[in-house]
């Protein structure tokens, strides 16, 4: 039985997935990880890289029989290298928002949306930082391009993932040679030794090829794949998540809900003003993408959960942690619509798209509010997609047409909640598919069997829609008008504790 590999290294768990011929999941393997912040940069180890991909990957069943791989990784950061790869600062992930003058500053010279976590905007803060790395850069590229280097020797990475390092040009699928120039023309760039087009990886579509697993790339893994395994192009786990989720063509978008939160709507046309809210990427054959992205989701939640398995452990129960996340999910759907007044702010970290330089996590509630179990947990579940809500709301302004969204990751592995919620936020139908739990692993392992398998001329969206999703079971969920109400009370009151959070960084 031939497989095909697709390996993902998220922001809490490293993770490999293998599907067969029928593009079902036969395999999996994981392991755990964590940012941590350290002299103001929120970072992960490389040489944890190597461990997380060894120990991931030998959990994996049948690894002779791989046919084709592919690697993916959180997107965006800034990892800069010198001629000879030696890392020459820590690697700055997305987490981190201190680029603001740079993103600012190259969003109004490009007339195009710059957010702060892009590869970009950490470069040019460097240069305006005057860090004394920077003239000696020679390679700049995100994780997952650092991986695909490290295994195949090919300084590569797929459209969709260069999209969040610079801005592409979806007609010639390569960075915009416009806005090359016009970054290389300020003056504090004239100063380098380099020419930016220098420092980045070469871009490719999903389906091209991108190398195979070299010697040192397999004695890099322990040995746990042989060489000459074909890799598909590197992509993001935006990428992987539109694939995952069968959402590459124009009108179909979907929500990936973990550690962070963003969506990715396919366009049919560019939108008319640039927002700082709207991040413009590709899908993996550089098809425009409004992305809305949003630093903070689970995470504040899952703290809370801890905090309540500790209260039943003061009483002798100990209850199993999915176990727990279910009841509590299930528990919120008896509480009021509009969360009875109840509030949260999630920010554990810095938020783009409502312009938070650092989070505090907050629960604020009226004196006659209706402070419950089931308020407060809703209100937890409202606040990991409120931020994306305004994000959305904004595409409605513009009237971007969505036939079909569709949920993945781990906000959605309990039925019904978190979908029903989500199409209450968008107010579209909201789609799980069976394998929504585990959407960035799988979408690499779909594109490494596009890059193997593809009939010639054969779209992307094709390939998916007739071939892998064809009979595929899910569930949609339409919005409950009730529901679609009370999340707007919600946000409108979500809107004014934001004020509240402002004072609270600037306080605490």
């Amino acid at each position: 039985m031939n497989t095909c590999l697709g390996i993902e290294l998220g922001s809490t768990r490293i993770k490999a997935v293998t599907i067969d011929s029928s593009f079902r999941p036969v395999s999996s393997g994981d392991y755990t990880w964590a940012s941590t912040y350290e002299n103001g940069v929120w970072t992960y180890p490389l040489e944890e890289v190597w461990t997380g991909l060894t120990s991931a990957l030998s959990h994996v069943e049948h690894r002779e029989s791989i046919a084709a791989a592919g690697i993916s990784a959180m997107m965006h950061g800034y990892l800069a290298f010198d001629k000879d790869w030696n890392l020459l600062v820590p690697f700055r992930t997305w987490q981190n928002t201190i680029t603001g003058p740079a993103a600012a500053e190259l969003t109004e010279r490009f007339g195009f949306n710059i957010p702060q976590r892009w590869s970009i905007a950490h470069l040019y803060q460097a240069i305006l930082n005057k860090e004394a790395h920077v003239p000696q850069i020679a390679h700049l590229t995100t994780l997952a391009g650092y991986i695909h280097y490290m295994l195949t020797g090919v300084n590569a990475v797929g459209v969709g993932e260069a999209s969040g390092m610079f801005p592409i040009d979806s007609k010639t699928l390569d960075y915009d040679a416009g806005m090359l120039a016009k970054f290389n023309d300020l003056p504090a760039v004239q100063a380098q030794p380099w020419k930016l087009e220098a420092l980045l990886p070469k871009v490719l579509a999903a389906g091209w090829e991108a190398g195979t697993l070299t010697e040192a790339g397999s004695a890099l893994l322990g040995g746990l794949l042989p060489a000459g395994i074909p890799f598909a192009p590197a992509e993001g786990d935006a990428g992987t998540g539109m694939t995952a989720t069968n959402a590459v063509a124009p009108r179909t978008g979907n929500v990936s809900a973990g550690t962070s939160i963003f969506s990715m709507v396919v366009l049919e046309k560019p939108l008319e003003k640039v927002y700082e809210e709207i991040d413009l990427v590709t899908t993996p054959t550089g098809a425009p993408v409004a992305m809305v992205h949003c630093n903070n989701c689970t995470n504040d939640t899952n703290a809370w959960v801890s905090v309540l398995k500790e209260t039943a452990q003061l009483f002798g129960a100990d209850p199993d942690a999915g176990a727990l996340y279910t009841k509590l999910y299930e528990k919120s759907l008896e509480g009021d619509p509009d969360c009875g007044g109840v509030l949260v702010c999630n920010y554990l970290a810095g938020e783009g798209v409502t312009h938070m330089d650092a989070g505090r996590p907050l629960v604020a509630r009226t004196p006659e509010s209706k402070f419950t179990l089931a308020n407060f947990f809703r209100a937890q579940l409202y606040a990991t997609m409120s931020t994306l809500k305004i994000g959305m709301d904004i595409l409605a302004s513009e009237h971007v047409s969505i036939d079909s969204l569709t949920g993945h990751g781990g906000l959605f592995k309990t039925p019904v909640v978190g979908q029903s919620y989500m199409a209450a936020a968008c107010n579209a139908p909201v789609t799980c598919m069976e394998t929504a739990g585990e959407g960035g692993p799988y979408g690499m392992a779909l594109l490494a069997a596009y890059r193997l398998s593809r009939d010639e001329g054969e779209r992307l969206e094709d390939f998916l829609f007739n071939r892998v999703f064809t009979g595929v079971s899910g569930s949609t969920i339409q919005p409950d008008p009730a529901a679609v109400a009370g999340f707007n009370t919600y946000i409108q009151r979500y809107k004014a504790l934001l004020d509240v959070e402002k004072t609270a960084v600037e306080k605490l």
